[in-house]
């Protein structure tokens, strides 16, 4: 028997701020993709590309292309929950829907869609390979995860592979 290793991250929570609300009393929209970008930082934290690893190496995520979609308004008092969905992922790239919750709505109030490069930065900037480790709870992710509904998904973004290499 073959025991296949899986990894998926826990889900992010915030709750929602007063000053994040707009004339029309819902969520503004710039804050959704804070919401995002936030539950990414914490995707870091559990992938391990946390605040030891960026000392130590100098390698982080840098953001390539960000898409929003929204669905439901979300309101001041709105508890959010980010659950985060794989779509693609490559030695140095990954493609993840970040999909914002509310216990109120059946459905999600907005999904993001985000695709990500993993970047050492010293010297100078560089895209980089994941680290081993990292790559493969990437890959488990991925291979453990459900198809994301098309309607969820933006209709051009995506990983296109290269001609002749990584």
């Amino acid at each position: 028997m073959t025991l296949r290793s899986t990894w998926s991250p826990q889900p992010w929570r915030a709750a929602i701020r007063d000053e994040w609300i707009d004339y029309n009393g819902h969520l503004r929209d710039a804050y959704y993709t804070l919401l995002a970008s936030e539950a990414i930082d914490d995707l870091m934290e559990q992938v391990g590309l946390d605040a030891a690893y960026r000392a130590q190496t100098g390698g982080t995520l840098y953001t390539l292309e960000i898409h929003a979609h929204f669905l439901q308004e979300v309101k001041r008092d709105d508890a959010v929950t980010v659950i985060m969905r794989p779509l693609g992922a490559d030695a140095k790239r990954l493609h993840v829907l970040c999909e914002i919750r509310c216990p109120r709505l059946e459905d999600p109030a907005a999904v993001v869609e985000v695709l990500l490069l993993h970047v050492q930065q010293q010297p100078a900037p560089k895209s980089a390979p994941f680290p081993a480790a990292v790559a493969g709870r990437l890959s488990a992710w991925l291979a453990d995860s459900q198809p994301v509904a098309a309607k969820h998904r933006s209709r051009a973004m995506g990983l296109q592979r290269r001609g002749g290499g990584s």
